[in-house]
Formats: structure tokens, C-alpha cells, sequence
């Protein structure tokens, strides 16, 4: 491969400053995490089933927006979409507030908290994806997967300050200040991207979405394979600890997320030197190292371990592979490309607690940890067949 283009100062300012939109985005997500499903069960006297109906009400749509995001990003353009998306993120802040002065029509109150989580992701959609080939657009293809390892940071960056920023917000000021803080969110994120220059349009012929399912699948397929970890971890690692007996599961998160995003911010130009389904393979093997560190492991310190290697296995997967689906749709279809992509990573994530919780009453919870890295042996074998395709196709 041609040595990789180092980034300049410029260029890591230049991606900062457009990642803050997903930033932005993700702190109006992790605001509610905390506080909604109370709210609901306890003031509004709806069910626990209802509540976790209206708070995965965002992530579905999120999921099902995806394909309209980036069509409308290759379409309209990467600044437009962000400013529609932050316009609809105001409007979901607006029937938020307007939630909790319903408090005492239940039946009011829940229905405009339904419109304000669909809202929400449906601005997710857009915002996230147009963030990304925003900065693809002006600075190329060789900062695709900064620009995605980047939002990355800037998504779990969001939710971790959201989260806990919602529950102090509630408690001091009540449920209604989460809909005027992320109105004021999305007021600066709306005033920020007017300010920015255009992204410019690519030309070239628009592939119908059953063309773009069609190319992206293979990675997605390995992706998906692979995330089926993490949604185990997450899922099952509370369970996991008091199945073994031990105390402290959340730092084993801990290490996870440190482990991600460390890895992240100290390989930020690897892939560009690299090549993608290269760093995707070296990924994948650690990801299932940590996993069967998981599966294997005899103390908790072990376990940290072994969420720690998942953590680093995982940080570049997601934009070592992007890097290829950009690549197998071409430059006119990069949006939509990386928004089917990313429905992968949204379904494996939705489904992977089902799957692994049925498996749990079949193999005993420690070995859905094996199961999981059996899974992602079969990512693995997906992205050598691709490296070996592109190496053919080089040749």
C-alpha cells in the first residue's frame, strides 16, 4: 500500500469540530436514560413493559431511518441533513418539556413522551451519519476512518455525561428541565452547523437501497457477528458476576470503555497505513481473546482483563470495516452505504441480549462468553475472505 497521508493539526481541529454534532446529539440521548423509566413507572403508573417500550421507541427508529439518512445526506447534502436533524432534535426537546406539564393526564403525558423519543431518533439518524461524510466530503477518503473512530468517541462521550447529567437535572429541577436543556442543545448545534461552509455533493449515478444492502452485507454481516460481544458484555456481565459470586460487574465496563477509547485515541492513523480489513482482522482476534478470557476466567481480575482485550478488539472494527464499505459503494453512495451499515451494528445490538439470554438456559451463563466468540470466529472468516479479495483484485 502507498504510505498513508499523515493528518494534520488542521485536519484533527477541522473533524472535532464537526463531530460535536454527534456530540451534541448523543448527550440528548443519554440525558432521559436515567430518569425516564422511573418517571414513567412511578409518576405516570405505567408498567415497567411500557417503559422500556417508550425508551426503545428511539433506537427503532433510529434503526429504520437509517437508509432515508443517508439518502438524504447524498441527495441534499451533509449540512442540510445535520440541520434538519438538529431542528427535529429541538422539536423532540419541545414534547418533552411539554411531557412532564402533562404529568397529570397520564395518557397525554406518555403519548407526547412516544413523539419526543421517535423524534429524537429519527434526528440520530441524520445527524450521525451526515457528521461522519461531512468531514469524508472536504478532507477525502483517506479520513473516512478518523472521521469514524472520532464519532465514535464522540457518541460514548455523549451518553457518559448525558446519563448522569439527566438524573441531577431531574432531581433538582424536575423532569421538565431535560426537555429545555436539550432544546438548548439542539439551538446550539442548529447555530453552530449554519455558521459552517457547504459539504460539497459527490456526482455519480444513486444505487436503490437493495443495491446497497447487496454490497455493504458482507462487512455489516462480520460486524454484526462481532458486536454480539459487546451486547453480551453489557447484558449479561451483572448476571455473570453474581453467577461467580463476586462483586464489582461495573468495572469490568469500566475497563471496556477505557480500553475503547484509549485504543481509539492511540491508533488514530493506523487503518490509513494499515488498510482496513487488515486492522479488522487483527480486531476480531483480540475481541475473541478477551472473550474467551471471559468465558475462562477463574477472578474478577481476569474478567477485567478480558473485558479490557474486548474493548480494544472492538475500538477499530467498526471503522476499519467502514473504511471498506466506503470503498464498495463508491464516493456517490457513501452516505447511504454507511447508514445500512450501521443497521447492522443497530440489529446485532437490539437482538444479541434475546439471543444470548436463550442460550444462557441451554449452556449456563459463563459460556455464553464462548458463544460469543464462536460467533465472531464466523465475522473473522468473513473479513478474510474479503482481505483476500481485495488482494486479488490489487493484483
Amino acid at each position: 500500500m502507498p504510505a498513508a497521508k499523515q493528518p494534520s493539526t488542521n485536519d484533527t481541529f477541522f473533524i472535532l469540530s464537526l463531530v460535536i454534532f454527534n456530540f451534541i446529539s448523543f448527550i440528548s440521548i443519554g440525558i432521559p436514560l436515567a430518569s425516564l423509566p422511573g418517571y414513567i413507572h412511578e409518576n405516570l403508573g405505567f408498567s415497567t413493559a411500557i417503559a422500556g417500550i417508550v425508551i426503545g421507541a428511539q433506537y427503532l427508529t433510529t434503526l429504520l431511518c437509517r437508509p432515508l439518512a443517508g439518502r438524504l445526506a447524498d441527495e441534499r447534502g451533509a449540512k442540510k441533513t445535520v440541520l434538519i436533524g438538529m431542528a427535529s432534535g429541538l422539536i423532540s426537546g419541545a414534547f418533552l418539556l411539554a411531557s412532564a406539564l402533562f404529568e397529570s393526564w397520564p395518557l397525554a403525558s406518555i403519548g407526547v413522551m412516544v413523539a419526543s423519543r421517535l423524534i429524537l431518533g429519527f434526528a440520530q439518524s441524520l445527524v450521525g451519519i451526515s457528521a461522519i461524510t461531512w468531514g469524508i466530503s472536504r478532507l477525502g477518503a483517506e479520513s473516512t476512518a478518523r472521521m469514524i473512530s472520532w464519532n465514535g468517541v464522540a457518541a460514548y462521550g455523549g451518553v457518559g455525561i448525558g446519563a448522569p447529567l439527566g438524573v441531577f437535572l431531574t432531581q433538582s429541577l424536575g423532569l421538565w428541565s431535560l426537555g429545555a436543556v436539550t432544546m438548548g442543545l439542539a439551538t446550539t448545534g442548529l447555530a453552530l452547523a449554519w455558521r459552517r461552509g457547504d459539504a460539497p455533493l459527490n456526482p455519480g449515478a444513486r444505487l436503490p437501497f437493495g443495491k446497497v444492502l447487496w454490497k455493504v452485507a458482507p462487512p455489516g454481516i462480520s460486524l454484526a457477528l462481532a458486536t454480539i460481544g459487546y451486547g453480551t458484555l453489557t447484558a449479561f456481565i451483572a448476571l455473570y458476576y453474581d453467577a461467580r459470586g463476586w462483586d464489582g460487574a461495573a468495572w469490568c465496563l469500566t475497563a471496556f470503555a477505557f480500553a475503547f477509547i484509549g485504543t481509539r485515541l492511540l491508533f488514530p492513523n493506523l487503518i490509513n497505513r494499515v488498510g482496513g480489513y487488515s486492522v479488522a482482522m487483527v480486531c476480531l482476534m483480540i475481541e475473541i481473546c478477551g472473550l474467551l478470557l471471559l468465558w475462562l476466567a477463574e477472578a474478577p481480575s481476569v474478567a477485567l482483563a478480558g473485558s479490557a482485550l474486548t474493548g480494544c478488539g472492538l475500538s477499530l472494527l467498526y471503522p476499519a470495516l467502514g473504511v471498506g464499505v466506503v470503498s464498495r459503494v463508491g464516493t456517490a453512495n457513501r452516505s447511504s452505504g454507511l447508514s445500512v451499515f450501521a443497521m447492522f451494528f443497530d440489529l446485532s445490538l437490539g437482538l444479541s441480549g434475546a439471543i444470548m439470554g436463550v442460550l444462557a438456559a441451554y449452556i449456563g451463563m459463563q459460556s455464553i462468553f464462548l458463544g460469543a466468540a464462536v460467533v465472531a470466529v464466523g465475522g473473522l472468516g468473513i473479513v478474510w475472505l474479503l482481505l483476500r479479495q481485495e488482494r486479488a483484485t490489487e493484483q
